[in-house]
């Protein structure tokens, strides 16, 4: 491996994954491994769901489900903010032409 390819080391459910990742990115590689292992770690420990491979699937399903409703959310907010700009320059408009008049 090269010095642009450094590995680092992840930990999930006890279990090490090296992954290639540039040094920049680490910090928030490592953020995301401490969040798939704490949301795969509340999954098997409801005991309702067995085996690595559905508890990860499970786990991804959830955060997808999260992601999607979490950009949702944003989309709405944006659609908001812009009615209220809108809106807003609207009542600028009309009260340039007021005093136009």
């Amino acid at each position: 491996m090269t010095d642009k390819s450094p590995v680092t080391s992840v930990y999930i459910l006890d279990k090490e994954y090296r992954v290639i990742c540039p040094k920049d990115n680490q910090d928030a590689l490592h953020g995301a491994a401490r969040f798939l292992n704490d949301k795969m770690q509340e999954i098997r420990s409801s005991g309702k769901v067995v085996g690595i491979e559905r508890i990860a699937v499970m786990a991804a399903l959830n955060i997808s489900y999260e992601l999607m409703q979490s950009r949702r959310q944003s989309e709405d907010e944006k659609l908001d903010t812009q009615e209220h700009i809108d809106q807003l320059l609207g009542k600028l408009d009309q009260a340039l032409l007021a005093v136009k008049r």
